[in-house]
């Protein structure tokens, strides 16, 4: 599709094999990942020996490639008209409302119902909820047809109120509303420094290759030939990452499936419901379908990679805090791809422009 026009996305027989079959190359790359990990004992020790910026390099590395293709797709030479328009400063209030007041207590009010005995579960989806998304909501919006441009703008608005208000929230809402006996301590630096690295770097590396091949180019060509090769490879980072992570991760998850399970239910609703109302409300205020899916899945997805970063720091890697997070991707990967199938029906069932 156009830049113009990307809610129209292309006839199910145009799309490539990686797009035509997302779904299941995402369910092998989920299935991949739990049999490594659980029948190859040394894969999780070995992709979580190197660290970079407090995530394992393998994840890292999917996550900066998943990002930079995307991200060279928004139109930053023009962003300033963007920034003059009133609608977009409405769209960022509605996004603080819905990121930073009404979705983390949800969160908070699910972990309680679900899990009233559980203090270490209970705290770990609490981070889950406070740590807002700066990578795969990128790739939700794009995949559902979104505004990229948009999205972009959110997702750096989030990325500087992550640094400012990830720490004292997680104080707030632990130790003040949970009244839990946890030691908590979040630096700030550690956030800036997880959003810098994940942000920052894609992001820089987009905005100087797309203005320097742009204007060697031309937007035809740099769209044709050089977009139209690199776009690809957001979802194949998606695909490795999730490959890595459930590998990684996978031994731990089986051996305490029971907590897991319980762990599944409370971010299923979470994903849910938020996603739902997001979308449902947006509609009411008669907001077009970009701007909504872009909205509906910034309010819907986490940072999973800053929440395990922290509480593996604070809590340790064994800890219940550390497998709560870690099931938050592994819900919200299935779920939200789901969901970006739905609201493309929802689009062409509502006729939603």
């Amino acid at each position: 599709a156009s830049s113009d026009d990307k809610s129209q996305k292309p006839p199910f027989n145009a799309l490539s094999l990686l797009d035509r079959f997302l779904v299941v190359w995402i369910i092998l790359a989920m299935a991949i990942g739990i049999v490594l990990g659980n029948f190859v004992p040394s894969t999780g020790p070995a992709l979580q020996r190197g660290k970079f910026a407090e995530v394992s390099v393998p994840i890292a590395v999917g996550l900066l490639v998943m990002m930079y293709p995307i991200l060279c797709k928004v139109r930053y030479e023009t962003l300033y008209l963007l920034l003059r328009d009133r609608g977009l400063w409405i769209q960022i209030l509605f996004s603080f409302v819905l990121n930073w007041i009404i979705a983390p207590l949800f969160m908070v009010g699910l972990a309680w119902a679900f899990l009233p005995d559980r203090q270490d579960l209970r705290e770990g989806l609490i981070f889950v909820g406070i740590a807002r998304c700066i990578a795969m909501v990128l790739i939700w919006t794009d995949l559902a047809g979104g505004d990229g441009d948009y999205c972009a703008v959110l997702v750096a608005f989030n990325s500087i109120l992550q640094i400012v208000l990830f720490a004292p929230f997680a104080v707030f809402y632990i130790k003040i509303v949970s009244h839990s006996s946890s030691a908590v301590s979040v630096s700030y630096s550690g956030v800036a420094t997880s959003v810098a690295v994940f942000l920052g770097i894609p992001l820089g590396a987009a905005v100087m290759t797309r203005l320097s091949l742009r204007g060697l180019l031309g937007e035809r060509r740099y769209q044709q030939y050089f977009l139209r090769y690199i776009g690809p490879f957001s979802l194949i980072g998606l695909i490795y990452t999730i490959i890595v992570l459930f590998a990684s991760q996978g031994r731990h998850v089986v051996d305490q499936i029971t907590s897991v399970l319980r762990v599944c239910a409370p971010l299923v609703v979470y994903f849910l419901v938020i996603f739902s109302a997001t979308a449902l409300a947006c509609w009411k205020f008669g907001f077009g379908y970009r701007v909504s899916c872009t909205q509906s899945f910034t309010a819907a997805s986490n940072n999973f990679e800053l929440a395990i970063a922290v509480v593996v720091a604070v809590y340790g890697a064994g800890s219940g805090q550390a497998l709560a997070c870690t099931v938050g991707p592994l819900i919200e990967v299935p779920v939200l791809v789901a969901l970006v199938y739905v609201l493309k029906w929802v689009q062409k069932k509502w006729n939603w422009k």
